[in-house]
């Protein structure tokens, strides 16, 4: 019995011990193959690149946190080998995904930009047509012969009458210096230049010589034909040298100086035809052309006022009507541009920036670019810089292929660089 026991025993020990060595031999041949692949997952580790899914401008090579939003950082899928040679700058977009995006295309072509620039304006009077009367001696208002604004006056129509103690006292002074007009000639014409300096005529003035009468009043006299705008002196009225008297504007010929906004300077010329209409005169249209363009631009506003000079013969037009106006550009008319569409630019603030479909590529392939953008013509732009005739450009849905080449980590309208 202790015989068959023990070979039980035996028995058993022995399927024990071959049955560990395998299992050993198992093991140990497994963890080699994972030391063997190590390095590998080392190099891919080494080789991955990490960013921000709202900043993909953000990239790394190790895991971490985004520096603005403080988002975990995400690995960016592994291509294709062949797009691990495609510039940074290109992305591709496969066919069912520019389907997704509705993504059109175009080809850049030159045209002439047709431009109709829309300005409002006020009309104002004609600044060499005002008249602003001051009294050249102080006095006192004897007689007003213009009671109220409005009122016409033709050139040399009597305004007001002044009384003046240092008038009398030049005229005596001329009737003085007649006595010694041949002895002492330089006094003569002393006194005479004095009161042509108050504003009295050689006739006035030889009339007092002549009738050697001294005049204790004088008319103010309207020096233009107009309305006057402005009294600003009543019967009795004590005045000095200086003082403002009246305004007198002559209204029969008028501007409307429209205000122009910067990006539409680049339009706007000498000579360019406006159509405008006033509110008072619903249907009625007037034609102007420009002809002063304002050399610098309000600080406030940032418009310069471009003026057309309009004829008001019958008084029709008022100072203080706001007139709307439609510039037809003959800089445009006169040009063969560069033109793309509005809907192809994407703008940053500092950059425009475009999306080029390469042809030579046998996948869908764009290519960001950067361009220089001259002035805006209606729904197009004029390219200064960046693109040529015969390419061809996105021109809708370009959005979503930036956003495409944000994930992929590629150049994009969100890159700093």
């Amino acid at each position: 019995m202790k015989k068959n026991i023990n070979k039980k025993h035996v028995t058993i020990i022995v399927i024990i011990i071959i049955a560990s060595i395998f299992l050993g031999w198992l093991f140990f041949h497994s963890s080699g193959e994972i030391q063997t692949n190590n390095p590998t997952q080392e190099t891919e580790t080494k080789d991955a690149l990490y960013t921000c899914s709202m900043h993909p401008q953000i990239k790394q090579h190790a895991p971490g946190s985004c520096p603005i939003c403080g988002m975990d950082l995400i690995p960016v899928e592994h291509k294709e080998s062949s797009e691990h040679h495609m510039h940074s700058n290109e992305i591709h977009i496969s066919e069912s995904a520019l389907a997704l995006a509705s993504v059109q295309t175009s080809i850049i072509k030159r045209g002439i930009p047709e431009k109709n620039v829309h300005l409002t304006g006020k009309v104002q009077a004609d600044e060499r047509n005002i008249s602003q009367i001051t009294a050249r001696f102080g006095g006192r208002i004897d007689k007003l012969f213009i009671n109220y604004t409005g009122q016409k006056v033709k050139k040399g129509d009597k305004l007001a009458m002044i009384y003046s103690p240092a008038l009398i006292s030049a005229q005596k002074e001329l009737l003085e210096a007649i006595k010694y007009k041949s002895s002492n000639p330089s006094f003569y014409n002393a006194t005479r230049a004095k009161l042509k300096q108050w504003n009295l005529s050689n006739k006035q003035i030889d009339a007092i010589e002549t009738h050697r009468k001294i005049n204790y009043s004088f008319d103010i006299q309207s020096p233009i034909s107009g309305t006057v705008t402005k009294r600003d002196i009543s019967t009795g009225d004590y005045i000095k040298e200086g003082s403002q008297l009246f305004e007198v504007i002559d209204l029969s010929k008028l501007w409307v100086m429209f205000d122009a906004y910067e990006s539409d300077l680049a339009w706007i010329e000498k000579g360019d035809n406006i159509d405008f209409n006033f509110q008072s005169f619903p249907g009625e249209k007037f034609k102007g052309k420009v002809s002063f363009i304002d050399p610098s631009i309000d600080n406030k506003t940032r418009v310069a006022e471009v003026r057309v000079e309009l004829n008001n013969k019958f008084g029709k037009i008022k100072p203080g009507m706001l007139a709307d106006g439609i510039l037809k550009s003959n800089t445009a008319q006169n040009t063969n541009e560069l033109l793309i569409p509005k809907s192809a630019i994407l703008w940053t603030g500092k950059r425009s920036i475009v999306y080029v479909k390469i042809p030579s590529k046998h996948e869908t392939t764009f290519q960001y670019r950067e361009i220089v953008l001259g002035p805006r013509a209606g729904n197009f732009y004029v390219v200064s810089k960046g693109l040529s005739e015969g390419e061809e450009i996105a021109t809708n849905g370009v959005f979503k292929i930036d956003a495409a080449a944000q994930l992929a980590g590629k150049s994009s309208m969100m890159s700093t660089d």
